[in-house]
């Protein structure tokens, strides 16, 4: 019988090599940065004007994890992992380090973005060659992990878990050693069969486990029953599965289109690691756990996550990432504002970044939450930054929706520094130099920066000169006050209020906003007759719900041909979102969400945005572009085109999940939940039995089912979450994908955290079909 057991020698010899060296000669031979990165250097950790304090900082030999701790403090020591940091920024390239810009020079200081959430490391060198070895090192060492293929990565991950048990640092383990590990690897094995494992993988009858023991030993704890049943059922001699086999595998079970004949070969040249098998053009149980592991084998097509979409449609049809109080890094009473949530939200893929300015000091606008105690940044140093990331991982354009407070003078200032710092990435004028009469698209806006905001006249006075020196606008729609109108409170009394408060304007803000005029919503009867396509109505959540209830078809036509925005209602204050599948439902394409609060909203945000090169553009369905079509979210079932599927997922197996709890002895009781986010009669959840004390290799086969009335709007999360009786379960992973960039048949799904970052090497494995509803 094959599998994993019979064939040890490739794992065992790569790990042999990896355990002995863990990785780190071959990467340090000749590099001299790093070899000054191991002897650890004396740094300054920045965390603001004041505080600025000595710590000494290492990279380990294992060449993953840097290593740091404070002279005074003891034994007390802290670490981070490599695969933890996002990138290294040179310079004073944080608020921190241009706050002691005048104390230390850029050239001995440089800051570490860390991935998800988590607050930046400021850091300043003794001399500018030190700072320089650590800055080079780490973007080495960066670069080496993301061109590590999946079995280094398995291997680093197995050196790790050696490490971590190896408790007495004497290279070796015996059994108590590894009962600890396996506890501490989310595991409550049966105390007889991890003997029997652990004794037969002591080769040497040592009774301890060596380097290459242990990657055996590791081997058959992990074997997978679920794959190798699907191999065997696939595979004519019960070794291999011949090219044809593979092929008959593909078509069948994994439903590839295309050519099927040239795609076998070429996963057997990716993920076949003997060469024997490679020659017969045969692929064995390996390289089909490889397979199965990889991005070929994962649950999100490939295929998707370029850009495929047509992105030379006007605006108004597509679905924007979008960002609500973008400068705030935590909640929106008391947070504290800072351009690192520009950076961090435009490094996300993020298309519309929100813009509140006031009047400050010495004649320069800033940006905070108006009338909280949340703190202050320049309205300068938010354009610099939107100027120097607007387009690092996207090319196409960058809406900047602008609330504007300030006096005619501070927005003359506003003007000033959006022109001289922006440059040509400012779209001052209409694309052509005549008058449109559309929207253009991504496509044509490459590279440009466009103003949300009030705009004096229309687009169409520019061309006739028309526009005097200074006209009175109206309040901005977004204002507190408009807001407590519409969410119905002291109704009377605030609308009042509304009505009187006019605000005057400056010609040269006006003149900055070209395509994305701010006006208040009247009715959508009033749009269809008076509208310009280039006006932007904003909406609270609660307002936009109120629309959707009322007129869910108008609603979809209107924003078949202007751009909405949707933003949260302001009575959350903790910065929570709403669910923005409901918003995209009614095809409004600027859908705001705090960005800098993990959840749902945002898995679902990250979900949608995935997919079409990351660029922060999704083409809306046809259905929803045509304002011919009448498509009502509510009663999908009138569509023209109406075809419903059944999607079925069969939950069968997950591996190695992280633990939660952090007492030593807990271990996880999975489950998985199944969400469907689309139209109301398509909001559905479903969830596995719990598996008691498993969070290492659980096994469900559990089969779910749901019919699906409109899968382009089809969002689908998977959450696994670990189940306590007396409280709520806690969240232990999730991953979120359109339904329409979904692979079908035998699918690894590679889970994040609430953070939206990997915690590989945990997965799901799941099979799933899609099929038309007769």
């Amino acid at each position: 019988m094959p599998g994993p057991r019979d064939d040890p020698p490739t794992d065992v010899a790569i790990g042999r090599q990896h355990m002995a060296s863990t990785g780190s000669d071959i990467r340090i031979q000749g590099d001299d940065n790093l070899q000054s990165m191991l002897l650890g250097t004396v740094m300054r950790k920045i965390k603001s004007r004041t505080w600025k304090k000595q710590r000494y900082f290492k990279l380990q030999d294992d060449c993953m994890t840097i290593w740091y701790k404070s002279k005074k403090a003891g034994n007390a020591h802290s670490t981070f992992s490599v695969s933890d940091v996002a990138a290294v920024r040179e310079g004073h390239q944080s608020e921190v380090l241009l706050s002691i810009a005048n104390e230390f020079p850029a050239d001995r200081c440089f800051t570490l973005v860390f991935r998800g959430r988590r607050s930046n490391l400021d850091l300043v060198a003794e001399s500018s060659e030190e700072a320089q070895s650590w800055i080079k090192g780490m973007r080495k060492l960066i670069e080496n992990l993301e061109n590590m293929g999946e079995r280094e990565k398995l291997d680093q991950w197995i050196s790790d878990w050696f490490k971590k048990a190896d408790k007495n640092h004497d290279g070796r383990m015996n059994f108590k050693e590894v009962r600890d590990l396996l506890k501490m690897m989310n595991l409550d094995m049966n105390e007889h069969h991890a003997l029997h494992l652990f004794t037969m993988a002591d080769r040497s009858q040592t009774g301890s486990l060596e380097d290459d023991e242990f990657v055996l030993f590791y081997k058959m704890l992990t074997e997978r029953e679920d794959i190798l049943r699907v191999f065997q059922e696939y595979s004519t001699d019960g070794q291999k599965l011949s090219q044809c086999d593979l092929e008959e595998f593909l078509s069948e079970e994994q439903l590839e289109e295309g050519n099927i004949q040239q795609h076998a070969q070429q996963l057997i040249d990716r993920y076949e690691p003997s060469d024997t098998a490679k020659l017969m053009k045969a692929m064995t149980y390996d390289g089909f756990l490889m397979y199965l592991g990889s991005s070929d084998g994962s649950i999100f097509n490939p295929q998707r996550r370029g850009i495929f979409q047509d992105m030379s449609q006007p605006l108004c049809h597509y679905f924007i990432s979008s960002s609500h109080n973008t400068y705030l890094m935590e909640d929106q009473l008391k947070g504290q504002s800072s351009v690192e949530g520009y950076i961090r939200a435009l490094n996300r893929g993020c298309r519309c970044v929100e813009v509140d300015c006031w009047d400050g000091a010495n004649g320069e606008p800033i940006v905070y939450h108006g009338h909280t105690f949340t703190s202050k940044i320049l309205f300068k140093d938010v354009v610099i930054a939107v100027g120097n990331y607007a387009f690092k991982v996207s090319e196409h354009p960058v809406i900047m929706s602008i609330e504007n407070h300030c006096s005619v003078e501070q927005q003359r200032v506003m003007a000033q520094h959006l022109s001289h710092i922006l440059g040509d990435k400012l779209l001052k004028n209409a694309l052509d130099g005549k008058a449109p009469i559309r929207l253009p698209s991504p496509q044509d806006l490459k590279g440009k920066i466009l103003l949300k905001a009030k705009k004096i006249g229309g687009l169409e006075e520019n061309f006739n000169g028309m526009v005097g020196d200074s006209l009175t606008g109206e309040v901005s729609e977004e204002d507190e006050a408009a807001e407590i109108d519409d969410d119905n409170q002291h109704r009377e009394s605030i609308r009042y209020r509304v009505k009187r408060s006019k605000q005057r304007l400056s010609k040269e803000l006006s003149d900055c906003v070209v395509y994305c005029k701010s006006v208040r919503f009247r009715s959508f009867k009033h749009s269809r007759i008076h509208t310009k396509f280039y006006e932007v109505a904003s909406f609270t959540e609660s307002k936009a719900r109120k629309h959707l209830r009322e007129a869910g078809a108008d609603f979809v036509h209107h924003n078949s041909q202007q751009l909405t925005r949707v933003y949260p209602t302001g009575f959350r204050t903790d910065s929570s979102n709403f669910n923005p599948q409901e918003m995209w439902n009614a095809g409004c394409q600027i859908v705001a969400l705090n960005f800098q609060t993990a959840g749902e909203g945002m898995d679902l945000n990250d979900g949608l945005f995935s997919q079409n090169g990351g660029c922060g553009y999704v083409l809306k369905p046809s259905f929803m572009r045509d304002p011919e079509k009448r498509f009502d979210p509510d009663m999908p079932q009138q569509r023209d085109d109406y075809q419903p599927v059944v999607f079925t997922v069969q939950v069968i197996s997950g591996q190695q999940l992280p633990k939660v709890n952090i007492k030593k002895d807990s271990i996880v009781d999975p489950l998985v939940r199944v969400e469907i986010h689309g139209v109301p009669k398509d909001q559905a959840k479903q969830e596995t039995r719990y598996i008691d004390n498993n969070g290492f290799n659980p096994v469900w086969y559990d089969t779910l089912r749901f019919t699906i009335h409109t899968p382009e709007l089809t969002i689908v999360r998977f959450v696994v979450e670990d189940y306590d009786k007396t409280s709520k379960n806690d969240f232990v992973g999730q991953y979120t994908l359109p339904l329409s960039c979904m692979q079908q048949g035998y699918r690894h799904i590679h889970l994040l955290s609430k953070d939206g970052t990997s915690i590989s090497p945990s997965s799901l494995f799941v099979h799933v079909r899609i099929t038309n509803l007769e």
